[in-house]
């Protein structure tokens, strides 16, 4: 996808092992205020976070433990971490996208280094901000 809008969408990750696919809704932060405001000021989340463009991220002044997928441009899975609060996260040359979720989650759908994901942009705020 050429230009990204904040909005909904929705994350499918198939795993390998058990070859289950899950579908997972998905909200877009793509403006810069959208980028630096994140998961910051919530308790949780229901489903993933995707953070474009992006290629490292931090834990300032969360309120829970998420876990962190670094997607290249493909959206091949090129790292995934799990940041308590508080963390600043390496910096991942090769990343373009981040996705971020509640910890536990991303262990759940199968999704780890190598894995490719497929997002869909369903709804939009009409451009980026």
């Amino acid at each position: 996808m050429g230009q990204w809008r904040n909005g909904k969408g929705t994350l499918t990750v198939t795993d390998a092992a058990g070859g289950q696919e899950w579908e997972i809704p998905l909200r877009i932060a793509a403006s810069y205020r959208a980028r630096s405001r994140g998961l910051l000021g919530q308790d949780g989340i229901d489903g993933a976070l995707l953070i474009t463009p992006c290629g490292s991220v931090h834990s300032f002044r969360m309120r829970f433990t998420i876990d962190v997928a670094y997607l290249d441009r493909k959206f091949n899975v090129v790292a995934v971490h799990t940041m308590k609060p508080g963390r600043l996260g390496m910096p991942r040359l090769r990343a373009r996208h981040v996705i971020e979720s509640e910890a536990g989650a991303m262990e759940k759908w199968g999704l780890r280094p190598g894995a490719r994901v497929r997002i869909v942009q369903t709804e939009g705020s009409g451009g980026a901000r």
